[in-house]
């Protein structure tokens, strides 16, 4: 939603004739600062001014470059952009640099990839980073601590007081993503193939997959859930409808919560003990559907994160993704500003 209807003023300061201007001058930014954060979901932009002021916002869809491909994601990105810049009345070639923090970039290569295919913006410098390093930046508005992201899938990754960076997680659906929603999803159908066969305790998570997954009889799932349609992130949705079921007192579906809270502390553990920060003070953040469970997920892992670091504490961001992505962007523009003197 747009916040500030005016355009932030231009003030530019003429050189004295015949003077050459300075390096720094050459810089100098037009204070207006680009954001992008894109996953599998969806993709949101942000512009904001020198004064840290949204000026306007733009969505579009998923621009996970190895869910979708490069050149759609890439495609995202771009509507993201262009609604946020008609949102806030300005052109691209008027930003004065470009943050994006993209799910599924970890590869430099493929971050290349998608640089080569926005060139076309016209916008530079143009930065394209993981969707959990702008997610830390926002938890902790840049200072030491954690970030737990916890969606479809889940990472844990941190940075301390010597601007060392580490992560726990991310290892997609195949060998990972503990905590997150498919993850919670997966669990949850196994749990229902045991009560189905009578292997397990019941739960009304049979009727509430039937209900998701558009079949009549929980027998009838093995069909559904493995046919082509059926996607991680269609698999993800049905965590929403674990967290539900955990909220109206399902036992099995609290089960699995608290399970994925366990998992999301011991992330967090070993991203503490990486960076050494057993002693220190810090924040933990919590981004994601999953933490729509609340206690249920909060509580186990805000028991095994105590037990590594006791002066760590869990909190909610600072600054969304996307804000945080525009603030680096602006970030990098002043530390160029200061090299060049």
């Amino acid at each position: 939603m747009r916040t500030i209807k005016a355009r932030p003023s231009r003030r530019q300061t003429a050189p004295h004739f015949g003077a050459t201007p300075s390096p720094a001058a050459a810089l100098r930014p037009t204070d207006l600062y680009l954001g992008v954060d894109g996953g599998g979901t969806k993709t949101q932009a942000v512009i904001v001014d020198a004064r840290n002021r949204t000026l306007g916002t733009g969505v579009s869809g998923p621009s996970n470059p190895l869910r979708v491909g490069v050149q759609p994601a890439a495609a995202a990105v771009r509507d993201a952009i262009d609604r946020a810049c008609a949102e806030a009345g300005v052109r691209r070639n008027e930003v004065a640099a470009l943050e994006i923090g993209l799910a599924g970039v970890k590869r430099a290569d493929l971050r290349e990839r998608v640089r080569e295919a926005l060139a076309a913006l016209h916008v530079d410098p143009i930065e394209i980073v993981t969707d959990a390093d702008i997610a830390l930046y926002g938890a902790t508005n840049g200072e030491p601590g954690l970030v737990l992201i916890a969606g479809t899938g889940s990472i844990c990754c941190g940075k301390n007081a010597r601007r060392k960076f580490a992560s726990a997680g991310g290892w997609g659906p195949l060998v990972g993503d503990e905590g997150g929603g498919s993850w919670i999803a997966r669990h949850a159908l196994q749990a229902i193939a045991r009560s189905t066969d009578g292997r397990g305790p019941q739960t009304v998570l049979g009727r509430e997959a039937c209900e998701y997954f558009n079949v009549s009889t929980p027998d009838d799932l093995s069909t559904a859930i493995y046919a082509p349609n059926v996607t991680n992130e269609r698999l993800a949705g049905f965590g929403r409808c674990v967290i539900e079921a955990a909220h109206k007192r399902d036992a099995v579906s609290r089960d699995i919560i608290a399970h994925a809270g366990r998992e999301l502390g011991i992330a967090a553990a070993a991203v503490i003990r990486q960076l050494r920060m057993q002693r220190e003070k810090f924040q933990v953040a919590y981004v994601g559907g999953v933490f729509n469970a609340a206690e249920m997920v909060l509580g186990p892992l805000r028991e095994i994160v105590a037990g590594v670091a006791v002066g760590a504490f869990l909190a909610p961001p600072q600054l969304p993704p996307a804000v945080a992505a525009a603030r680096m962007a602006r970030a990098h523009v002043l530390r160029r500003l200061a090299l060049a003197g």
